[in-house]
């Protein structure tokens, strides 16, 4: 709130499909989907409709001994597009991260292994600022002033490669990097499984730490190392998952075997189209039968007042109608390849690097030492009616679906007109 001092908050009065509307009537493009969130836009009548018949019928019942249809529903529609059959709903990302580490830890005590404490994620890693996913973060604005309260957990290497110019190859991280990475993880893994609950990834791409993507290889390894030493292994699809890397979900880049799934799959942001609040654990058979016992000590004990709310459900089932009938998928992928010869302009700025591609994220490193580079160009890109979120000196772009050709050319004009401006 000191910064706004200087820098006034930006008072939205309504929104509609890629742009939102200040109270004084000034229109932003929505470059970062409000964190993430947004998929096919704000106000989109589908989901409005499919809300307010929701709203007319049941707008919330307590899941303790109770259920309702959208509730089922979405739980078996995402059990068929994962393959993992047993869902555990929630209220937010950092929850379905919380919740997941739980039910590892406790599987592992329920099935014999009470030493089995620990959790592994990657250098770079943002799973969440409540303390149990703080403990697997590793960005050090969010984590440091908390250290003292969370466990040590244990980091592995990044299977880290240096961002070349947008191609063919999405994935700046070469396979050498990926091998070299998945090495270290068989190390630790080999001399440390038996204190091992599980290790936790995002798929693909690092959000929180600059948009770093890697490639797939590295995690068909970790899988099949985590299978190898008795540990599982966490899906973090939170920012990745409902398309935004070019598939359902990311993990689909990595395998479709029955045997290379991941033992649990954290989902939320754009579980309802960036309208309400929701998130969902999604596990298999054996960590369910794990918990399906008379004794309440061995169940699973984990509760949020507003779990599988009825209006964030159906919220969730129109947005998976969506992607259904609009055949979503691949008709990002053609706007992907179009929206990267748009970007052409950015790649021939002098001072404009590593630019990367990955389904409907972009993202580019500015050659900068500029003090709160992020800051500057956060209201220059509002002035000129773009809204970017930079991490860093990395600018990105995770526009909501429904951005058409026209505004993704404007959004990259904007975006060179606002650096030129904070470079100056």
């Amino acid at each position: 709130m000191k910064h706004h001092e200087s820098f006034p908050l930006v008072p939205i009065a309504s929104a509609n499909g890629v742009w939102l509307t200040d109270v004084e009537g000034k229109r932003y493009l929505d470059a970062v989907s409000s964190w993430w969130v947004n998929l096919f836009g704000h106000a989109n009548p589908r989901i409005n409709a499919a809300i307010q018949q929701q709203l007319d019928t049941l707008e919330h019942a307590m899941l303790a001994g109770f259920t309702h249809e959208p509730a089922v529903q979405l739980a078996e529609r995402l059990g068929a597009l994962t393959g993992l059959g047993h869902a555990f709903f929630a209220s937010d990302g950092a929850s379905a991260v919380e919740i997941a580490l739980k039910m590892s830890f406790h599987y592992w005590r329920n099935t014999g292994q009470p030493s089995k404490t620990k959790f592994v994620s990657l250098e770079g890693s943002y799973h969440g600022e409540t303390l149990g996913a703080l403990s697997v973060t590793d960005v050090a604005i969010f984590r440091d002033a908390y250290a003292p309260l969370l466990n040590n957990n244990i980091l592995v290497p990044f299977p880290s490669g240096a961002g070349g110019p947008i191609g063919d190859d999405a994935f700046p991280c070469c396979i050498e990097c990926a091998d070299a990475a998945a090495a270290a993880l068989e190390v630790l893994l080999a001399a440390r499984h038996h204190e091992i609950a599980a290790f936790i990834v995002e798929p693909l791409v690092q959000g929180a730490a600059g948009m770093r993507i890697y490639h797939p290889v590295y995690l068909r390894r970790a899988r099949e190392l985590c299978t190898k030493y008795g540990v599982h292994l966490i899906a973090d699809e939170i920012m990745t998952g409902f398309g935004r890397t070019g598939s359902m979900f990311a993990w689909e880049q990595v395998s479709t075997a029955p045997d290379m799934k991941p033992d649990l799959m954290c989902l939320s942001k754009g579980i309802t189209g960036g309208y309400l609040p929701l998130s969902c654990v999604l596990t298999t058979d054996r960590i369910y039968a794990a918990f399906f016992d008379d004794s309440v000590a061995r169940g699973f004990l984990h509760s949020h007042s507003y779990t599988g709310s009825a209006l964030a459900c159906r919220a969730a089932l129109a947005t998976l109608d969506i992607f259904a009938a609009d055949d979503v998928i691949a008709d990002n992928r053609e706007k992907a390849v179009r929206f990267t010869r748009l970007m052409l302009p950015l790649t021939q700025h002098p001072r404009v690097n590593a630019l990367r591609h990955l389904g409907m994220i972009w993202a580019f490193a500015v050659d900068t030492a500029a003090e709160n580079f992020a800051k500057k160009l956060f209201a220059a890109g509002l002035a000129r009616g773009v809204l970017l979120r930079p991490i860093g000196n990395t600018v990105y772009f995770m526009p909501p679906y429904v951005i058409d050709d026209e505004s993704f050319a404007m959004l990259v004009r904007e975006t060179l007109a606002a650096i030129d401006e904070v470079l100056a």
